[in-house]
């Protein structure tokens, strides 16, 4: 059946639960890079350094890493619609504050109490979706996966739009969006059943023990590092108005979008998981190394062209970790991210300090070495990276890419 039928369980014919779940999702999704077009009038306003800033993404992603153990324990206990509504909640209140800090101090606290929130939702969002979706999984699925790539695309635009005016608006305007879904799903989602076998804390720990899991868990990390050094410190170097920094940032989160749903499965059918994955890192090396050490048409053209790399990664990393996991999906995927988002946390924080302590191309030599670390993984650990020493086929490319990248 065709997803997009506008017949009975096709993506246009969905209950207002579903609706009203995708559309705060793409709220929660647009959080992520909000603040990148903004980062220098953040600094700017609250006279604070690029290394103080970039905090803000230091963090949101370490307490993401560290919900990873609790997102499930919670959700298994008080089911899918409180624990949104929770989250929820979490981001409303301090997104809201975000917007009224004094010291970047402050914004930075504010933003890792709504990346606790953001955790709990997205964690649980996807699940929510597809238990309430008419016509089974498919047109669910397909649903989410545009709310996260709509998101993240237009975070960096709503950022540059609102923060054009003010800085302060871009969090004003997320806790209102995100008060509106808060009130939808209170409307239109009724409870689901809870999980038939609650998820304890150590759960995720215990399924990195698995080899392959680990592997690809180790790898990300490596990989995620350079991911958030474009991400982060990427915005203090084009040196842009909000506006021109948005439009850059919003090409890069469409071809993230694009070759994460559409390219990346078919490059995996012609040529196999692990090649794909490591071409596409050694790709991504020297993007970021031109990104440094080009001019800055050079820089902005690269910094786009790497939404395309990542967006690659991304799917790949997904069908890798969840392949060869024995354990069940959210307790594996959870697991993964809560290696990988260490690394979020660590580049914005060190990206600066690097430029600090050398000059502005090394943080970018030192991305372009952690992509070829996460290469070299794959190459040293590619037989456990594999499912019955066969290379993965990409049988559910779509469904684990968003379930990963959520949770």
């Amino acid at each position: 059946m065709d997803p997009f039928d506008a017949g009975a369980g096709g993506i246009l014919r969905q209950p207002k639960a579903v609706w009203a779940t995708a559309g705060a999702s793409v709220v929660a999704f647009m959080g992520i890079g909000l603040v990148d077009p903004i980062l220098p009038s953040i600094a700017k306003g609250l006279d604070a350094s690029a290394g103080q800033v970039s905090l803000l993404f230091t963090s949101y992603f370490l307490i993401t890493a560290l919900a990873m153990l609790v997102t499930g324990f919670v959700s298994s206990r008080i089911g899918g619609r409180k624990t949104l509504l929770l989250g929820l909640a979490f981001v409303v209140v301090f997104a809201g504050l975000a917007g009224t800090s004094d010291t970047v101090g402050q914004l930075v606290g504010y933003r890792a109490g709504w990346g606790l929130g953001n955790a709990l939702f997205v964690s649980t969002a996807l699940a929510v979706i597809v238990g309430a979706a008419a016509g089974g999984s498919a047109a669910a699925i397909l649903l989410y996966e545009s709310a996260l790539g709509l998101g993240m695309a237009c975070g960096p635009l709503l950022g540059a739009l609102l923060g054009d005016a003010s800085w302060r608006y871009p969090f004003f305007g997320t806790a209102f969006l995100m008060a509106i879904g808060f009130l939808c799903i209170t409307v239109f989602l009724k409870e689901q059943p809870k999980p038939a076998r609650k998820t304890s804390l150590l759960d995720p720990i215990k399924a990195l023990g698995h080899g392959g899991l680990a592997s690809a868990a180790v790898s990300a990390f490596f990989y995620n590092y350079t991911f958030f050094t474009v991400l982060a410190f990427t915005p203090f170097v084009l040196n842009m108005t909000p506006y021109k920094s948005g439009a850059v940032f919003f090409a890069w989160g469409v071809l993230l979008a694009v070759f994460s749903v559409l390219v990346a499965p078919r490059m995996q059918r012609r040529f196999g998981s692990l090649k794909v994955l490591g071409g596409s890192l050694l790709l991504l090396a020297a993007d970021v190394l031109v990104l440094g050490y080009g001019n800055h048409t050079a820089a902005i053209v690269c910094t786009i062209l790497s939404g395309a790399f990542i967006g690659v990664n991304n799917t790949v990393y997904t069908e890798l970790a969840l392949g060869v996991s024995d354990a069940p999906r959210p307790v594996a995927s959870a697991g993964y991210n809560f290696v990988r988002w260490f690394a979020a946390a660590a580049a914005p924080y060190f990206a600066p300090k690097i430029e600090e302590w050398t000059d502005v191309h090394i943080p970018f030599v030192v991305a372009a070495v952690t992509a070829l670390l996460g290469a070299v993984v794959v190459v040293v650990r590619r037989r456990a990276l594999t499912h019955d020493a066969e290379e993965l086929e990409p049988k559910h490319a779509t469904e684990d890419s968003v379930t990963v990248f959520a949770n």
